[in-house]
């Protein structure tokens, strides 16, 4: 049996204000530290030892991977940091307050934007300097494939050709894999694993800190899940 434990970042600082974050890179507040190290003692106390660990190149994951890890006392393991598991981009709406944008733009499109399979907010122009281009980071991919907006859809169309060249290869190699990255990204992989329509993902939450666990047969299918802080 396989297990893919899938973990979203602590509360962030945006989190915290309640902004639309997407690819801006900010760290945990100190919740999120804490909710980071809770997962740790979670992870520890369902005798889960991951063997190898993903994530996004944005703080709010790293850290919360190390914080994780450093509970059990694996920080040694193998980590491979990927924009593909970053968050989705949210475009012009990055670092706007989410109740002063309902207001400005009315609840109904703020949901559609924010919950919906195929609706990305506004674009970004590729001279605002909260674009990715503009970010060294990613100074050695082509501009054309960073985006200046994302839906869930166009989050999936990245992550899932990342998890079949490289994370299922990873899980084919070891028992225990963790993947910490963000609520959308994390919402792809779980549309794929578990088989959702694109309305069914629509309703899915993952929530800051919570080790989702998936044990999978050898043919990475998902025998079971559960949250290790709900035991469901």
């Amino acid at each position: 049996m396989k297990r893919l434990i899938l973990l979203r970042h602590g509360q962030s600082t945006w989190n915290l204000e309640n902004r639309f974050t997407g690819w801006h890179d900010v760290d945990l507040s100190e919740r999120g530290r804490q909710e980071a190290t809770e997962a740790g003692r979670l992870m520890e106390n369902a005798d889960l030892a991951p063997e190898a660990v993903f994530s996004s190149v944005l703080t709010r994951a790293i850290r919360t991977a190390f914080m994780s890890l450093d509970v059990l006392d694996r920080l040694w393991i193998p980590m491979t940091k990927d924009w593909r598991l970053n968050e989705r981009h949210y475009g012009a709406l990055t670092g706007l307050d989410k109740a002063e944008t309902a207001e400005q733009y009315g609840d109904e499109q703020v949901h559609v934007w924010r919950r919906s399979f195929a609706t990305p907010p506004p674009p970004l122009d590729a001279d605002d300097p909260r674009h990715p281009v503009h970010d060294p980071r990613y100074a050695h991919l082509p501009a054309a494939t960073l985006p200046g907006t994302e839906s869930l859809k166009d989050t999936l169309a990245r992550v899932l050709p990342f998890y079949e060249s490289d994370i299922a290869p990873a899980l084919k190699r070891v028992d225990t894999l963790l993947i910490a990255a963000h609520g959308n990204s994390l919402r792809a992989l779980v549309k794929h694993l578990e088989g959702l329509s694109d309305e069914a993902i629509t309703g899915v939450e993952i929530a800051t800190g919570d080790p989702l666990v998936y044990a999978l047969d050898d043919h990475l299918a998902v025998t079971s899940k559960h949250s290790l802080r709900d035991g469901q």
